[in-house]
C-alpha cells in the first residue's frame, strides 16, 4: 500500500509517500481502506520532534515513521473478536498511521460514520472534537448559562468548541482573529472578540470556563478573565522547543492548588463512547465540521505545512 513516511526529524519536506506493508488487524482491531484523513499540531510536533520532550520513543530519529490518527473510511477486514463491526462499515475514529492507504484501528476507538456526512468531514472529527467536548464537558460543568470563553474559537478544536458549548446551552464568547469574526458568529457564538484589537484578560469580564487553546497569555491573566472559582483547560500552543506548550500548563498545575481558581490539561481520549456523543450532535444538526482545505495523499508535507502556521480555519484533511 501507499502511505506517507518519515525516517528523521525535520520540517514537513522529510515526508515521503512510499510503499509498505499493508497492517494485519489484530484480534481486537479492523482494517480500514482509508477514505479520508485529517491532521492535527500532534502529527507535526512528531515530525519535527519538537518539543524535545516527544522523542521520548526516539531521541535521534523516529521509532514509529507513520503520519496521522484520524481517518474515516470503509472496513476492508475484521480481527477473530470483532462482532459489532463488519467488512464494508463505514466508520470514523483512530488509528495509527492514517495518512495511508490502510490502516488498522482498535474496535474501542471506532465508531460507524454519521450517514448523512461525507468521509473527508467525518475524519476531520475524532481528536479536535473530542478534545473540544473534554475540555468543556470532563467534570460536567457545562450547564445551561454558563459563561464560556473560546481562546482560538476558529481552529481545529475550537470551531467544535463553539458548537459543542452551544448545544449544551453556554453563553459563548470566542476569541479569534479579524478574517474569522464571521466564522465564529455563524458557528454561534454569543460575542465574538478580535484579539488583534482587544485583550479579553483585561476587559473586566469573567468567564466560568475558559478553553484555550493558544497558549499566548500568561496563567496569570487568565485568573483575571476568570471568576473566583473558574476553570482554565489548556489544549496547547506557544512554548520553546524543549517544554513547547507543556511550559504554561506545568506552571499552570503548580498554581492550581494554591488558588481557588482550577486549572487543568487536556488530552483527547478517542473512545468509542465520545464518537458516538459526536456522531449523535453531527446527526441533530448542533455540529458541524469546519473544513479549510484538503490535500490529496501525496500533499501531506504541504497540508502540514499549511497547519503549522497557525492560520488554519477549522480542519485540514487529506483526501486518499
Amino acid at each position: 500500500m501507499k502511505a506517507i513516511v518519515y525516517n528523521r526529524y525535520g520540517p514537513p519536506d522529510v515526508l515521503r509517500k512510499e510503499e509498505i506493508d499493508t497492517p494485519v488487524p489484530k484480534d481486537d482491531e479492523v482494517l480500514v481502506r482509508i477514505r479520508a484523513a485529517s491532521v492535527n499540531p500532534y502529527d507535526w510536533h512528531l515530525v519535527r520532534g519538537l518539543p524535545y520532550l516527544v522523542r521520548m520513543s526516539g531521541i535521534r530519529k523516529p521509532k514509529n515513521t507513520s503520519v496521522g490518527v484520524d481517518l474515516a473510511g470503509i472496513i476492508e477486514s475484521v480481527g477473530h473478536d470483532v462482532t459489532q463491526f463488519q467488512i464494508g462499515d463505514e466508520v470514523f475514529g483512530l488509528g495509527a498511521g492514517s495518512c495511508a492507504e490502510f490502516a488498522c484501528s482498535s474496535i474501542m476507538q471506532l465508531a460507524h460514520k454519521p450517514s448523512d456526512i461525507s468521509f473527508d468531514a467525518a475524519a476531520a472529527v475524532p481528536v479536535a472534537a473530542i478534545t473540544a467536548l473534554q475540555g468543556l464537558q470532563s467534570d460536567g460543568e457545562l450547564q445551561p448559562g454558563v459563561k464560556v470563553l473560546i481562546n482560538g474559537a476558529a481552529g481545529g478544536v475550537g470551531t467544535f468548541a463553539v458548537q459543542i458549548a452551544k448545544s449544551f446551552g453556554a453563553e459563548v464568547t470566542g476569541v479569534c482573529s479579524t478574517k474569522n469574526l464571521d466564522l465564529v458568529r455563524s458557528l454561534g457564538a454569543d460575542r465574538v472578540i478580535d484579539y488583534t484589537t482587544e485583550d479579553f484578560t483585561r476587559e473586566g469580564i469573567r468567564y466560568d470556563l475558559i478553553l484555550d487553546t493558544v497558549g499566548n497569555h500568561s496563567v496569570w491573566a487568565f485568573r483575571r478573565a476568570l471568576t473566583p472559582k473558574g476553570t482554565l483547560r489548556l489544549v496547547g500552543g506557544g512554548g520553546g522547543k524543549l517544554f513547547g506548550p507543556l511550559g504554561l500548563m506545568l506552571k499552570a498545575l503548580i498554581v492550581s492548588p494554591l488558588v481557588s481558581q482550577h486549572f487543568t490539561l487536556v488530552g483527547a481520549k478517542v473512545t468509542t463512547e465520545r464518537l458516538l456523543v459526536l456522531s449523535a450532535l453531527i446527526e441533530s444538526k448542533q455540529v458541524t465540521p469546519v473544513i479549510d482545505r484538503t490535500y490529496k495523499l501525496e500533499e501531506t508535507a504541504e497540508a502540514l505545512r499549511y497547519l503549522e502556521t497557525g492560520h488554519a480555519r477549522g480542519k485540514v484533511v487529506i483526501v486518499v
